[in-house]
């Protein structure tokens, strides 16, 4: 009997070995990630729509940065390595989605939200029509029936700053309107009201007169053929 207990002590030596082995690796630590080295970003470029002739002016603010490429429609624009684009003299071609690479030099970049810049083209004001150009957006979804499936679409927005969407206009008799400004007739047109109020139909849509919101944002929806440059929608009844 007592021949056994040294093989018995040597296994539960053994054991405890592996025991211990095992219970030692939680107790391992790494080191903490320098969050230094990555770039924060602390103010968005923001949506806003500008008149043709006039400036835009998009920006990005961000810590643990010194790199900044500033993109348009997901292609970078030349020279544009500031934490501030200032488009001059803004045309119709420049509404579109910009956005911004923020980094390190040497570091990974970070990219902003995108930003859409629509342009209104001062040769339609006069009378109570206003034409704004956006630029197309390719991604597909379906939302009831109206705007139903669609495989693109373009956001008409403003900034809060400049009064969150366009605002019926109280000197006019005509209903308020917004369409299709290319002529086709498969697109749909749906609206917002900054007091949640909605509304969607196909080629052109009505608000309600009076409206129950003071400002309307729109998007136009494609079932098909994403346009390949910027698309105009027409709106009646409203101010810039």
């Amino acid at each position: 009997m007592n021949k056994r207990i040294p093989s018995i002590i040597a296994l539960a030596a053994v054991a405890g070995l592996v025991m211990i082995a095992g219970n030692s690796a939680p107790a391992q630590t790494t080191d903490a990630l320098d969050q230094s080295e990555f770039p924060t970003i602390t103010a968005q470029p923001v949506d806003q729509a500008v008149t043709v002739g006039s400036n835009a002016v998009l920006s990005v603010q961000a810590v643990n940065a010194d790199s900044y490429q500033w993109q348009s429609n997901g292609v970078a624009i030349d020279g544009q390595t500031n934490s501030t684009l200032t488009i001059q003299n803004v045309g119709v071609n420049d509404a579109g989605i910009y956005s911004c690479n923020v980094s390190q030099t040497g570091g990974d970049p970070v990219p902003t939200r995108a930003a859409s810049l629509n342009v209104m083209a001062p040769m339609y004001f006069g009378g109570d029509q206003i034409v704004v150009f956006g630029a197309p957006i390719s991604g597909g979804g379906k939302q009831g029936t109206c705007p139903g499936s669609f495989v693109g679409y373009i956001n008409y927005t403003k900034t809060i700053s400049q009064g969150w969407g366009w605002v019926p206009s109280t000197n006019t008799t005509t209903i308020f309107t917004a369409s299709d400004g290319s002529g086709r007739t498969d697109t749909k047109i749906g609206y917002m009201g900054k007091y949640g109020d909605t509304g969607c139909n196909q080629t052109t849509v009505t608000i309600p007169n009076p409206p129950f919101s003071p400002s309307y944002r729109f998007t136009i929806y494609f079932p098909n053929n994403v346009p390949t440059t910027n698309y105009p929608i027409v709106l009646t009844g409203f101010n810039q």
